[in-house]
């Protein structure tokens, strides 16, 4: 009998460290350092580059894909029998104010912070470390176990689409990338950008909006917003610090030349659950909503206002649900404004129920939007994912769980995108265990040590069980 829990303790050390090395890596991707090698930029290169290295001193075959993504296979059978773990090594930039320096991983309270602690490099490596034990163990397998590492996840996936449209991608596997027990069906992404319908125009009005800033990425929930307006501007200043507190977040306001400068500092989260956060751009939009701004300003105002808290699109006209997933949850995650073509956009993210209608919600938003002077400018979307529950891999992946935890192996949903669309019975499987935090997207980004170890010999356990 295979004590998976000890094998993986007694490989500790040697985990943390090539996870150690992993997190320095400030892998967030900057097209501004692209090359042909790199296109995902220089850190995600070196990231991937990290990964292929130390697979390949493990003894695994190595392959890097253009630089979009790369694999390291065990196994030499029929290559229709191959299990697919997709992992990814970028990661989302990390705003916020961070107790110990988000790219030097450090270890307080048994915790591992860093910025890809849980999403996703700890579960990356957890789940090599999972295939390292089987290896060494020489356990008989009779499928490959192709570990697959995608350099985009965070901004669209394009490094899993080209890897699919150059490489065999498995049809069945499991990503490392979300919560146990499993995650087996997977809301759609509607992703507009809003912007405009007319050029902006000067006119006079009490007070101008000049410029306004929120956001990094339409997935993270924004914790930083900044206003700078024009005029008169002391009545606002003035009532500032009350609104800060009844609403209980951080925010500083200070005049300088004529300008007033408003700054909000809210609470970032995953932009899948934006229930979870403060966000602070149209909580800013919320304290401008009865000044006397200019047209341009009132309106772009106006609708961040109906966006504000609206969770699940019910003021924006687009609230929807199904019995698999259930409703459809709304981040705006980009907000930006200014007076030049161009300056003003909202980024925006819907996660929609398996069954959601794109084109009515498309239809629903132009018309609420068309009233505050907007349009769609373009649309990404990405269709829902869906795993029957009597598929094989879901019944071998309940059963690793089950027997390494001792707890009922529940099917879960999420309104987040993980690499297991690309596989046609691909689930979410850990690593974040039950009634834990989940800290991706935030600052202090951790995982428990003792979480990812267990983590570790749960892969373990289901790779050979899935690969026997």
């Amino acid at each position: 009998m295979i004590d998976w829990q000890k094998e993986a303790e007694s490989r500790r050390e040697d985990l943390l460290r090539d996870l150690d090395g992993l997190l320095r890596i400030q892998s967030i991707k900057d097209l501004g350092s692209a090359s042909r090698k790199r296109p995902m930029g220089s850190a995600v290169g070196e990231a991937l580059d990290y990964m292929l290295k130390l697979t390949e001193s493990l003894g695994l075959d190595v392959k890097n894909v253009d630089g979009y993504a790369g694999h390291a296979q065990y196994g030499n059978f029929d290559p229709e029998t191959t299990i697919g773990i997709l992992g990814h090594v970028d990661v989302v930039p990390a705003a916020g104010t961070w107790t110990s320096p988000p790219f030097e991983p450090t270890i307080r309270g048994g915790k591992l912070y860093a910025r890809g602690a849980i999403d996703d490099k700890g579960p990356t490596v957890a789940a090599l470390y999972g295939l390292k034990i089987v290896k060494e163990l020489g356990l008989p397998l009779s499928k490959n176990v192709r570990l697959i590492f995608g350099t985009d996840e965070e901004s669209g996936m394009s490094c899993m689409h080209y890897y699919a449209a150059n490489e065999r991608m498995p049809t069945e596997g499991f990503a490392p990338d979300a919560e146990f027990p499993m995650i087996y069906a997977e809301k759609g992404q509607f992703n507009p950008t809003i912007v405009p319908k007319e050029q902006p125009k000067e006119t006079k009005s009490l007070v101008k909006l000049e410029t306004f800033e929120s956001g990094l990425r339409i997935n993270m929930v924004p914790e930083r917003a900044q206003a700078v307006l024009s005029g008169d501007v002391r009545p606002l200043v003035e009532a500032f610090e009350d609104f800060c507190r009844a609403h209980r977040v951080k925010g500083e306001a200070e005049i300088n030349a004529g300008q007033a400068m408003f700054t909000v500092t809210g609470v970032s989260a995953h932009g899948s659950e934006p229930a979870a956060g403060i966000n602070a751009g149209t909580t800013l939009a919320l304290f401008l909503q009865d000044a006397s701004l200019q047209p341009e300003g009132k309106s772009f105002i106006g609708l961040l206002n109906a966006m504000h808290e609206d969770f699940h699109g019910d003021r924006i006209g687009i609230a929807c649900s199904d019995e698999v997933t259930g409703p459809l949850t709304v981040n705006p995650g980009v907000l930006r404004f200014g007076m030049e073509e161009g300056d003003t956009q909202i980024g925006l993210t819907a996660r929609c129920p398996v069954q959601a209608d794109y084109g009515w919600i498309k239809a629903q938003l132009e018309e609420t939007i068309d009233g505050f002077g907007f349009r769609i400018s373009e649309v990404r979307e990405s269709g829902s994912h869906y795993v029957s529950k009597d598929e094989p891999i879901i019944r071998a992946l309940q059963t690793a769980y089950a027997e390494m935890t001792g707890d009922e192996p529940t099917l879960l949903t999420t309104g987040g995108a993980t690499y297991a669309r690309f596989m046609e019975k691909g689930v979410a499987f850990g690593a974040c265990f039950p009634g834990k935090e989940m800290t991706a997207h935030q600052a202090d980004e951790y995982i428990e040590i003792d979480d990812l170890l267990k983590a570790t010999a749960i892969y373990a356990r289901a790779i050979y069980e899935l690969a026997k």
